[in-house]
Order: C-alpha cells, then structure tokens, then sequence
C-alpha cells in the first residue's frame, strides 16, 4: 500500500479536487497544509515552484495540481472505465478549469470598479453558461453521474469547482435542478459526507 502525502496550502484551493478523491476512494494520506509564511523557505525544494505537490512513499514527487488528481483517479478506479470515459472526464475537468479560470480573473482584479463589472459578469452570465454545459452533461446520462455508471473525476471536478458558488449565491442553483440534485447526489456518497463534515473550513 503506497504511502502519500499532498502538501498545499490551508485552503481548498487547487488541492481540494485531490483531497475528494481521497476521500471518495477511503484512502488515508497525509495532508499536509503549510502556513503562508513558511512557503518562502519551501518554495525552492518544490520541482516547480509552486503547489500543490504530492509524495508517493517519500519517493517520487508530483506537481500540477490536475496530473495528480488524474494520477489518483487512475489509482482509485474513478477515471472512467473505457478509454472514451476517460477522455470524457478530462473535457469535464478541462471545463471546470475554464471556469475557474474566470472566478480567478475576477479575483486579482486590483481595480475595485472594474472587480465589480467582472463580477456582475460572472454571475449573470458566465457561470450559468458554464452551469447549463455541467447540467446537459449529467441530464444526458441515466446514471445521474457525468461520466458512466458510477462516481468519476468529473463528478468530483464539477462539485469542487462550483462550492464557491454555490455558497455566495444560493439562489442561482434554483434555475439547475439537475445540477442541483448532482451536488446532493456526490454529497450523500458516505465517505464524501464524513470528509465535507469534517473538512477544516475555509474561505475559498
């Protein structure tokens, strides 16, 4: 049995995609959340210089934060059963990197009126086009999951990367009702509920 230990910051962040799959697969790690101010003296023993990096029995280190989460997909069986799932999953995941991509351009937006306009923009439109492509994904599918007959990765991603959303407003996932039964469908899996139950809480 391998040993890992994912090492990120306090936050959910890039590495929270990661700590899912874990917790949906049962599997024990370590995970490991550096303080801020500790990062200037790690930062130059990391591959790339950046995080979230995982360890495998202390041995071999992986950076990017999406090549671990497909690392571990594959480790755990939540990657997609064919060669076609799999490649599923990855436009899924690519989606929600897409998206979030957009909720980070909002968020260094040093200019607070500008912030403002790209905020407007977000919640009006660019989130409810990104939602509506999330929800004809799992309406498509009998199974209630985005990808094949069971929990995937791309479950995981959509799940991951709405939560900021989801949680500043509320409302907005009234107009997905398919959507919305997928969060609760994901958030029922009984080591996904124990894992968000007692997940440290953080802002974003």
């Amino acid at each position: 049995m391998k040993n890992y230990k994912l090492t990120y910051f306090d936050i959910r962040g890039r590495a929270e995609i990661s700590r899912l799959l874990f917790a949906a697969a049962g599997v024990q790690y370590a995970d490991d959340r550096i303080k801020r101010e500790d990062w200037p003296a790690l930062k130059p023993k990391t591959p790339q210089g950046q995080l979230p990096i995982l360890t495998i029995d202390d041995t071999a280190t992986l950076p990017q934060s999406l090549a671990i989460a497909r690392f571990l997909a594959r480790e755990f069986g939540l990657s997609g059963k064919t060669n076609l799932e799999q490649a599923q999953c990855d436009v899924i995941v690519q989606t929600t990197e897409d998206l979030r991509a957009e909720w980070v351009k909002v968020f260094r937006e040093p200019d607070e009126t500008k912030k403002a306009e790209l905020q407007k923009k977000l919640v009006e439109e660019i989130v409810p086009k990104f939602w509506k492509i999330f929800q004809d994904t799992v309406g498509s599918n009998s199974s209630g999951y985005m990808v094949g007959d069971g929990l995937t990765l791309g479950d995981l991603a959509v799940y991951d990367v709405m939560e900021i959303h989801t949680r500043d407003y509320p409302d907005l996932i009234k107009n997905f009702p398919q959507l919305q039964t997928h969060r609760q469908k994901v958030a029922s899996i009984p080591n996904i509920k124990k894992y968000l139950e007692n997940r440290p809480v953080t802002l974003f």
